[in-house]
């Protein structure tokens, strides 16, 4: 069959079905999904029942089981509902469908609500017999964790004034989106042409990877002058988020924020703080890319506006390669995670699980959504080139993470963690580039290693940046003390100033650039990005090593019965990374990496990355 042509002006309708996902292994029909949504109504009238009773063992076991039923069932209505409208914004059906499923998610988990605050009342005793109870078995995590977090789990009726307070303290956020997204007004800028062209939040990143240096220019100066002119209003949604976040964290008995924001899933502080000092000890790789970025455009100054420039920009033109060849090279580059992964990735690419062209309607970008029961889910833009086989093997990790997660773990245990999110499709990329790198020409080898250093750079040091900068902001809200425009903007300046090093000239407008960052708003989150990419770079870097040694025995043996020396540790970084994708969401998340090999409570699985990139650039610079 052909490939349909790209772009979005195609309907959807004129998609073939071979590169649609198959939405019906969900559900066969509309009117089963509809009877699904009747069935559920009914489970959370019988889970009421429960309520107040849930001392007495059985029906504590009734009560959790009815959870996980009504769970899953609402995970396949919402996700029926939702892949539907993501195929296609304009189909009508499909938002009546996802406008009902928002409904019926929010009766679930106002239905489920009491049950923590109860199983957290009980005696902890009863909680550790129940532990250790065959017919706990499911819940033992769940139950390990509540008991973790007991002393900062509310009794009922101060955690449902909690609940409905959050309406009230999310106006910061909500403001920060308002003004952002609806408010502000961005100026017309010139391209080199001197034609006008736009600048947008939209459309910013596009423009700063252009090779119109104006154009580049011209989008920073407007954007970043907007924010400025909104300084002061940014600065107080800023405040008001991180005051509320302060709040709940002091209600629940917490120091401050980061300690609440980490407790979540039991992430140490200490971890965070170490984070920053390795990066801050391993940023002389850094400034020597930014100085080798800075000689090779041959600029006399290097500005914020010339950080995404990639130094090649012929480079990705010959990877251009049809849907079906971008998977055949996705499948060749992973060959070093063994059979039983390849067999379930070839499921993934031929049984229905990715939607894989663009067409009218469509939501941008790319993700995978994990359905439990069913199989993972995924939505690509694809494009002939190399970022979206790049895309494809990261996307296709996370799924695979999903579905071997199902099969080996109950749906309790089945959900991992934000913190591991990451790991398993970055794996994949690194696997993917060293595979792509090893058969590389010249111009395609200078295209990866940039590639590769701009991926450590914005997902590692940038990261780190930001996660530096929330730790100042939230001290100043826990001192007591609100965030000043001007103070703020002092220290992202200095901020960039000894993170990119002395060739880079830190224009004043820079200052603004903390103030268009959405991820503020979601306190303590964006150190997951470092540590995910750092924990998936150690995975691959063992698992090649390994690879490498098993093929270098092999040629020693082919060469004489002499040379038969088995590597001590012969496959055991793979059976460690893919018992870690079967973990699910089992144990707590640093302890399912240090038993795969990776332990992020030490600086090694950083200082691995930040090596690499060493070594990385030490390549590109004798390639240029």
């Amino acid at each position: 069959m052909n490939t349909p042509s790209h772009g979005s002006k195609v309907a959807r309708k004129d998609i073939p079905a071979v590169f649609q996902w198959k939405i019906q292994d969900i559900y066969a029909t509309q009117e089963e999904w509809e009877k699904a949504c009747t069935a559920l109504k009914e489970l959370i009238a019988e889970l009421e029942t429960c309520k107040g009773s849930l001392k007495d063992a059985g029906i504590l076991l009734q009560a959790l089981q009815l959870r996980d039923r009504m769970s899953q069932e609402i995970d396949k209505i919402y996700a029926y509902a939702r892949l539907q409208q993501d195929a296609d914004n304009g189909d009508v059906n499909a938002q009546a469908l996802s406008g009902k499923a928002e409904g019926i998610l929010a009766a679930f988990y106002n239905a489920v609500s009491f049950i923590d605050s109860e199983v957290t009342s009980l005696p902890k005793e009863q909680l550790e017999q129940l532990k250790n109870d065959p017919l706990f078995s499911d819940y033992s995590f769940y139950l390990e964790d509540l008991e973790r977090m007991r002393e900062h789990v509310l009794p009922g009726e101060q955690e449902a004034i909690l609940a409905q307070s959050q309406l009230a303290t999310g106006t910061g956020v909500l403001a920060f989106r308002a003004l952002v997204s609806a408010d502000m007004e961005f100026p017309v800028i010139k391209d080199r042409n001197d034609n006008d062209a736009i600048v947008s939040e939209g459309c910013y990143m596009l423009n700063m990877s252009s090779d119109d240096r104006v154009l580049r220019k011209n989008s920073f100066f407007g954007l970043m002058n907007t924010y400025h002119h909104y300084r002061n209003t940014l600065a107080a949604t800023l405040t008001g988020t991180c005051r509320s976040r302060y709040f709940y964290a002091r209600v629940r008995g917490y120091q401050n924020s980061m300690e609440a924001s980490l407790a979540e899933e039991n992430i140490p502080v200490s971890l965070y703080n170490g984070l920053i000092q390795t990066i801050h000890a391993n940023l002389k790789p850094l400034h020597e890319y930014i100085t080798l970025k800075k000689e090779t455009l041959g600029y006399d100054e290097f500005h914020p506006y010339d950080l995404y420039v990639p130094l090649s920009q012929e480079g990705e033109k010959s990877f251009s390669c049809t849907f079906a060849e971008a998977c055949e090279t996705v499948k060749n580059a992973l060959q070093p995670l063994g059979q039983a992964y390849i067999d379930a990735l070839r499921k993934g690419m031929t049984e229905g699980w990715i939607d894989i062209y663009e067409n009218k309607g469509k939501r941008s970008g790319a993700y995978s959504w994990g359905v439990y029961g069913v199989h993972p889910y995924v939505l690509l833009n694809f494009q002939p080139r190399y970022n979206s086989i790049s895309t494809l093997a990261h996307e296709l990790g996370h799924s695979l993470h999903s579905y071997f997660s199902s099969q080996a773990q109950p749906y309790a245990k089945s959900d991992y963690s934000i913190f591991c999110a990451e790991v398993a499709s970055t794996t994949n990329e690194n696997l993917l580039l060293e595979y792509a790198l090893a058969r590389a020409d010249k111009t395609q080898k200078i295209f990866l290693l940039n590639q590769f250093l701009e991926a450590v750079r914005t997902t590692v040091y940038r990261q780190v940046q930001f996660a530096e900068f929330e730790k100042f902001i939230h001290d100043k809200i826990t001192m007591g003390e609100s965030l000043q425009a001007e103070e703020l903007e002092k220290y992202w300046l200095e901020s960039n100033r000894t993170y990119y090093g002395p060739d880079l000239t830190v224009d004043k407008e820079l200052g603004s650039e903390w103030s268009r960052i959405p991820h503020f708003h979601t306190p303590f989150y964006v150190y997951k990005y470092a540590t995910g990419y750092s924990a998936a770079t150690a995975f691959s870097e063992a698992i090649l090593n390994e690879s490498a040694d098993k093929h270098h025995t092999r040629s020693r043996s082919n060469a004489g019965p002499e040379n038969t020396t088995t590597p001590c540790q012969t496959a055991s970084a793979v059976e460690k990374y893919l018992k870690f994708l079967h973990a699910g969401g089992s144990d707590y998340s640093l302890n399912l990496l240090k038993v795969a090999g990776v332990d992020l409570n030490s600086p090694q699985p950083v200082q691995v990355t930040l090596e690499k990139f060493a070594r990385k650039l030490k390549e590109l610079k004798e390639l240029l």
